[in-house]
């Protein structure tokens, strides 16, 4: 289990309102993203990412400040996780509601909050532990 999450989270240039991630590390990545919407809770997964690879996780302005990733390293193993329990599965997958996942046949997991500061636009940069971001 990598230790505590090393991201650079940057605000995005006027161009396009987007919630992007990009893998700054040599691996290949899987992630998860939770977020509340006017229905409530949603995460969804799974979205891979090649080393040194971006990927756009939700396309137009967003509609929240906080946001919530879980990353798996498909390569090294280990993960990227924090505090906040949420929803996943092992294949593709959207889930309403953050409550009960073992009962409702999901897995849990911790995911780590990202502020953006109520940007309209956002890119988070995942980093290998112990190494700066560029």
């Amino acid at each position: 289990m990598l230790s505590a999450p090393l991201l650079v989270l940057l605000g995005a240039g006027p161009a396009r309102a987007d919630l992007r991630m990009c893998n700054m590390t040599g691996s290949r990545i899987g992630i998860a993203l939770g977020y509340r919407d006017s229905g409530g809770w949603v995460t969804e997964g799974w979205w891979n990412l090649s080393a040194k690879g971006c990927e756009t996780l939700l396309k137009g302005a967003l509609a929240a400040r906080f946001y919530y990733v879980f990353a798996v390293d498909y390569d090294r193993g280990g993960e990227w996780s924090g505090r906040s329990l949420m929803c996943t599965r092992d294949r593709e997958f959207t889930i309403r509601g953050v409550e009960d996942c073992l009962a409702r046949g999901y897995d849990r997991n911790g995911f780590f909050e990202v502020d953006t500061g109520e940007q309209k636009s956002w890119t988070i940069q995942l980093t290998d532990p112990g190494r700066a971001g560029p």
